[in-house]
């Protein structure tokens, strides 16, 4: 697929990245992995992958020689999934005085959400239709927890009450499960969330 401009507005990010680093048939590459339909590569693997080879770009930009571990252990660091504090400081001052611009570097890496973006919105992939079927799968299983829940605080408290140990009056009991984005602060039910397949501040 040939990446051209999206029209009005601003590119997706990841295309803008694809296109700026001539990176010659990894959207291809990246729609092949989410959708097939078997050993389908997660949105975050993906979008490791993705940051990896920008931080191996800008390696060999600017002349610094790793191997693959080496830049699979400092795209971590860069990224705070390891080392201590220390390390990645230490990690980002040492690629600074080899030239690379690391500030920058960090502030292109991409979320499995612009990934997500990407594929959906720019590229109109879809997941297989096992995967959604695989999905409701998921919601049944969890709304058969939630209703189990109801049924044991509703079987405990009416036995407390029979043992003069609680005073309750008619009631009914309610669980809901929430699940909340800390990085856009919005709250899901979970049923909800699974169905849409993406949190509502990875789809602009």
């Amino acid at each position: 697929m040939n990446e051209r401009s999206t029209g009005p507005g601003p590119d997706p990010k990841v295309l803008r990245l694809i296109r700026k680093y001539d990176f010659e048939g990894l959207g291809d590459d990246l729609e092949a992995e989410w959708t097939r339909p078997e050993d389908r590569t997660s949105l975050r693997t993906l979008a490791d992958s993705f940051n990896e080879r920008l931080l191996r770009a800008a390696l060999a930009e600017a002349d610094v020689e790793t191997i693959t571990d080496d830049v699979s252990r400092l795209y971590a660091l860069l990224n705070g999934d390891a080392g201590s504090r220390g390390e990645q400081t230490a990690a980002r001052r040492r690629l600074e005085r080899a030239g690379v611009d690391v500030a920058t570097i960090t502030d292109e890496f991409v979320s499995y959400g612009a990934i997500r973006s990407y594929l959906t919105g720019y590229r109109n992939a879809s997941l297989p239709e096992t995967d959604d079927e695989t999905c409701a799968t998921e919601v049944s299983a969890i709304e058969g927890l939630r209703q189990r829940t109801v049924a044991v605080t509703e079987s405990k408290l009416d036995r407390l009450c029979d043992a003069d140990r609680l005073q309750l009056g008619s009631h009914r009991v309610l669980a809901d499960i929430q699940v909340l984005c800390e990085e856009c602060g919005r709250q899901y039910d979970v049923a909800t969330l699974l169905e849409s397949g993406a949190c509502e501040c990875y789809d602009s």
